[in-house]
């Protein structure tokens, strides 16, 4: 199987060896991604987020037998662009911390951005509940590893146009809100939760930790995303 990663903001392909080195073990074939905008000496300028989801559309093309996405973060909403893009080639999509943008959404327009770019902020930008487990050892590690990220892939407004997309079986990893608040908003009708609740199948997995769980517990994480692709 293929199992296509997706970082979140300010992450390459290589966050996820943890988890590529289960997938594979596992017997898949996984695909951990860099994407545009984001590699050394890329131009941010004019990168959004359509121009990352046809890119791992593009991908979909070139693969052969199921796909799975994995999408961190905001690598959800391109992972559920993705969905709705080719929702006839893509088996399951995962959301570690994360879940699908609704259309007409945006990843996050409030960071600050410069020359076209969302460098990672302060720590103190985020809340408790993303910063668990994030001694001052790992953040010093995420910073070490931090790219800016395109600020068009942050502000850019989600586009659907496919409803098969909620056929597509997804699988939540959420570290930051336990599985009864998720269902809570789920049940409530939450924006943040509307495209989660309308999906045919979904199953919530909770693995307790900060908002960077390959960076805290990369190893339960790995377990967990090679279960998801597999259960």
């Amino acid at each position: 199987m293929h199992i296509i990663l997706i970082p979140g903001f300010w992450l390459t392909g290589d966050s996820w060896a943890p988890v590529t080195r289960a997938l594979e073990d596992a017997g898949h074939t996984a695909h951990p991604l860099t994407l545009l905008g984001k590699a050394p000496g890329d131009d941010a300028a004019g990168v959004g987020l359509r121009t990352h989801i046809d890119a791992v559309a593009a991908l979909i093309d070139t693969l052969e037998g199921d796909v799975v996405l994995v999408g961190h973060s905001g690598g959800g909403a391109v992972a559920y662009g993705a969905v709705d893009a080719r929702p006839d080639r893509v088996s399951r999509v995962v959301y570690v911390d994360s879940g699908p943008l609704a259309d007409g959404g945006v990843i996050n327009d409030g960071f600050e951005s410069s020359a076209g770019a969302v460098p990672l902020p302060d720590r103190s930008v985020f809340g408790e509940p993303e910063l668990v487990d994030m001694t001052e050892e790992v953040w010093q590690r995420l910073a070490d590893i931090a790219v800016p990220e395109p600020v068009g892939v942050a502000t850019e407004k989600q586009q659907l146009g496919d409803e098969r997309r909620y056929d597509v079986p997804a699988v939540v990893i959420t570290s930051t809100m336990p599985e009864p608040m998720l269902r809570q908003f789920m049940a409530d009708g939450h924006p943040y939760v509307a495209e989660l609740a309308r999906a045919r199948s979904a199953r919530i997995v909770e693995l307790p930790t900060g908002h960077w769980p390959q960076l805290t517990k990369p190893g339960e994480l790995a377990v967990a995303v090679v279960d998801a692709v597999t259960g």
